[in-house]
């Protein structure tokens, strides 16, 4: 199949941030990319060769805009996967494949499926709804402290609460959701795995996350993690491990904790690229876009070593701002040695919104963490003063 500069068409279900760092990567090949997306101002809109603006989840704009390409892939978990169902049915590529976001999609199902093939995670209960949950707290089914996570549609730290007490059930909405114990753990780390449709598969190096204490974000990625190559080792087969049983097509971001023991426990994925990748525009010899594009077109796999230490920084709206966004001293940080910045497109901020990131390369690690936080304490994402 011939895909650059050619009639072949490719549909992307999704046009945020990530869509619009696949989008140049399928410019630089010259692949006629497609995308959906039910915002206006999707930041993918403006690099692809044809935008449509619907809802991911409405069946007929699904399949209506999978009848107009001849790959489609996803930027986000949540599309309607009965379109999907249909249009592989009917002989299109689909990647990643209906039947794997399904067992993803919710992360109940994906919780069951760690355990059914012996994957190791931390204990968890399901429940269909908010009162179904008091239930088991009633009974000591269930017992404080726990994580809740909605079910379906969670995301960058919504959907997820540390609860401690009953009062943090208060604001809990009533939706489908699980309890995981909690983990006294060292580390969260995550490895990308790429899988080709021949089966080729090849790992990032394992990155170390380090989160924001209130938002539930990440707020830096550094790679390599600094971490025991033993546990580096064991984080990776594990990754393996899980990307096996998923038997995806495309990226797939494992999420693990290492725990007090150096145990590695699965946290959960994402079937796609993730903010745990962005570091690799710069730090790898092949980013995870590209690769993402090389594995769903069955091309071969680039290398996915390093070719210097890289720290990803996350810009998120300040909190107290909201409306037409400011990057305030980006000048600053733009001149220091290997920053490079990334913004998504998005016009309007809000406390703790995904505006872009910076990518900070150095040969030492311990210099480009001193770096990341002089740009972390630099660079403000505010707004237009009214």
């Amino acid at each position: 199949m011939n895909y650059f500069s050619s009639d072949f068409k490719l549909g992307i279900l999704g046009g945020g941030q990530l869509g619009k760092m696949i989008v140049a990567d399928t410019r630089k090949f010259d692949i006629q990319t497609l995308v959906l997306d039910p915002s206006d101002e999707a930041p993918a809109r403006f690099g692809c060769n044809a935008f449509y603006k619907g809802s991911l989840m409405d069946y007929d704009t699904v399949y209506q805009f999978g009848k107009m390409v001849d790959l489609l892939t996803i930027e986000i978990e949540n599309v309607n996967l009965e379109a999907l169902d249909k249009l592989e049915a009917e002989g299109l590529a689909v990647f990643p494949s209906p039947k794997t976001l399904r067992l993803i999609q919710n992360k109940g199902k994906q919780k069951d499926y760690y355990v059914a093939n012996a994957i190791p995670t931390s204990k968890h209960l399901r429940f269909v709804d908010l009162n179904d949950l008091l239930n088991a707290l009633k009974t000591d089914e269930l017992e404080f402290p726990f994580v809740w996570k909605c079910a379906q549609f969670g995301y960058d730290g919504n959907g997820v609460k540390v609860c401690r007490s009953a009062l943090d059930l208060v604001k809990l909405p009533d939706v489908e959701c699980i309890a995981e114990d909690m983990i006294p753990f060292k580390n969260e780390l995550a490895v990308i795995v790429a899988r080709s449709v021949s089966g080729e598969v090849k790992t990032y190096p394992v990155v170390e996350m380090e989160f924001h204490p209130e938002a539930n974000q990440v707020e830096y990625v550094l790679c390599p993690a600094r971490i025991d190559e033993k546990v580096a080792e064991k984080a990776t087969e594990i990754a393996l491990q899980v990307s096996e049983a998923f038997n995806h097509v495309g990226l797939l971001a494992v999420e693990m904790f290492q725990t007090e023991s150096d145990e590695i426990l699965v946290n959960e994925v994402a079937p796609r690229p993730h903010n745990s990748g962005h570091h690799t525009i710069e730090a790898s010899y092949t980013s995870q876009f590209e690769n993402h594009l090389r594995a769903i077109l069955n091309l071969p796999l680039g290398n996915t070593d390093s070719k210097v230490a890289g720290i990803m920084v996350n810009l998120v709206g300040e909190e107290g701002y909201s409306g037409q966004v400011v990057y305030e001293n980006i000048e600053k940080i733009m001149a220091i040695d290997g920053v490079t910045p990334h913004i998504y497109g998005k016009r309007e901020t809000r406390p703790f919104r995904k505006m872009g990131h910076v990518t900070i390369v150095n040969e030492n690690m311990t210099e480009a963490r001193r770096i990341a936080e002089e740009v972390k304490n630099s660079i403000r994402v505010i707004s237009v003063k009214k």
